[in-house]
């Protein structure tokens, strides 16, 4: 009886195998599940949509989230983070920059995707001074 269960239980997920049940999701699928997982590729996604004046270099970019999320960590708020006499990590280049609203969604998205713990932390902040 039990050998007859068992057999009965290895043809099942032999089955279950060649109908396609657990197969790889499509490539597509695939595709889209890893961008997302991907937090520079998540940032760059959203920081792509944002008119800059002049043009940031991805590396450029993707420089900022990390101390972002060093800055938060430590405590900081998001003011003193771009703070010229504080974090002076707000984003801009040498031959480019953003206005305040674009680089708080930039700050947003780096944080979303890099350091998604203090997310709540900074939307908070920007919503409490008025400007998201």
């Amino acid at each position: 009886m039990r050998t007859r269960h068992t057999l009965a239980a290895a043809t099942a997920v032999a089955l279950l195998a060649l109908t396609g049940c657990g197969t790889e999701p499509e490539p597509d699928a695939k595709a889209a599940a890893s961008a997302t997982a991907d937090p520079e590729a998540q940032y760059l996604s959203r920081a792509h949509d944002i008119k800059f004046n002049g043009a940031p270099s991805d590396g450029e970019l993707t420089a900022l989230p990390p101390q972002w999320c060093d800055a938060l960590a430590d405590g900081h708020s998001v003011e003193w983070t771009f703070d010229p006499t504080g974090g002076d990590l707000y984003p801009i280049g040498q031959e480019w920059g953003t206005v305040q609203q674009d680089a708080y969604t930039l700050l947003v998205a780096g944080v979303r995707a890099y350091c998604p713990e203090n997310l709540d932390t900074v939307k908070d902040e920007l919503r409490e001074s008025g400007d998201y």
